[in-house]
């Protein structure tokens, strides 16, 4: 049986956009809620060869978070990364991480300076976009106000761990060549792989060695990051490790953070938000920025969720069945 997604939604348009990085020029597209101002502004950023279109549904519109978001009244801003989209020219070789954390902070000031970013701003991060959105995130672009003056509300992140499960070996352009890490292809809407043609590029070379080095890195970004974070494994997950023990070590890294989750999505691969798991994704991740918006709990109440605490219904249930 073919999987179907009910109530097909109309897509929201999302129109493009370029924002300052200091000087280089960060392609994006954005949506806008309708006749009113956005709750807040979600940040999306994508993986390793792919692109801010990553996140609009491309093989069915019910899979976009720009559309979701909008409809829930989010402004929702995907952005390519420093070294794809306009920003390629400018650098032809890529930059590493901790350079993208800096353009990409100057891009959201600016971004921030010129439009209604309602509560604040929210990074969601896809893979080497979640490793950025939590390098920004330790970097400055914390709770209490960017330099425009929007606060950082809290980072979601999926499919990004510590250590790798795989040999770091990047995309180079060919959705074919990396089939086997999306995990099984029931998880993605029929014509997924052509559709998404448009969404792939060449991983600029100079954040090739990123996700290797990102396990020595990670404790040191973690325990600088002081807002609300969700981190959300696939089940079929490849790139990283997601034993129990290693999601408990994972979540106990985040210090200084007020609130951690860690959670497994059913039935989805490696890039969530392109398979039929898109939708209840995006919900989550919309429901955890909510969240966000209301006042911190008191020190005293405050409870860290992970793998170590008593299994959740979405711990229980977050692989599928043989």
């Amino acid at each position: 049986m073919t999987a179907t997604l009910p109530n097909r939604l109309p897509r929201t348009a999302a129109r493009r956009t370029v924002l300052d990085g200091a000087g280089v020029p960060l392609s994006a597209l954005l949506a806008l809620p309708e006749d009113v101002p956005p709750r807040a502004t979600v940040v999306a950023l994508h993986g390793a060869g792919m692109s801010g279109g990553y996140f609009d549904g491309s093989a069915h519109p019910d899979a976009s978070l720009l559309g979701l978001g909008a409809r829930l009244g989010y402004a929702v801003l995907a952005v390519d990364r420093p070294g794809y989209g306009d920003s390629a020219p400018v650098l032809p070789q890529g930059c590493d991480r901790q350079e993208q954390s800096a353009l990409l902070r100057a891009a959201l000031a600016e971004f921030a300076a010129t439009h209604e970013t309602g509560a604040g701003m929210f990074l969601l991060g896809h893979s080497y976009g979640g490793m950025l959105a939590l390098t920004a995130a330790a970097d400055g672009l914390q709770s209490g106000g960017t330099a425009s003056g929007a606060p950082l509300l809290g980072v979601d992140v999926s499919g990004c761990g510590r250590r790798l499960a795989v040999d770091p070996v990047p995309p180079e352009g060919s959705l074919r060549r990396t089939a086997r890490h999306w995990g099984p292809l029931r998880c993605y809407p029929p014509d997924t792989f052509r559709s998404s043609q448009t969404l792939v590029g060449p991983v600029p070379e100079r954040e090739r060695g990123d996700a290797g080095a990102w396990a020595d890195l990670f404790p040191g970004v973690a325990a600088r990051v002081r807002v609300p974070v969700r981190l959300t494994f696939a089940a079929h997950e490849a790139w990283w490790r997601q034993d129990d023990a290693e999601l408990a070590e994972l979540a106990a890294a985040f210090t200084a953070s007020p609130r951690v989750l860690v959670e497994r999505q059913p039935q989805a691969g490696h890039n969530i938000s392109l398979g039929w798991a898109a939708r209840a994704y995006h919900l989550r991740a919309l429901a955890f920025a909510e969240d966000c918006l209301r006042p911190a709990d008191p020190p005293s109440s405050i409870r860290r969720t992970g793998p170590a605490d008593p299994p959740s219904p979405t711990q229980r249930t977050g692989r599928d069945m043989p």
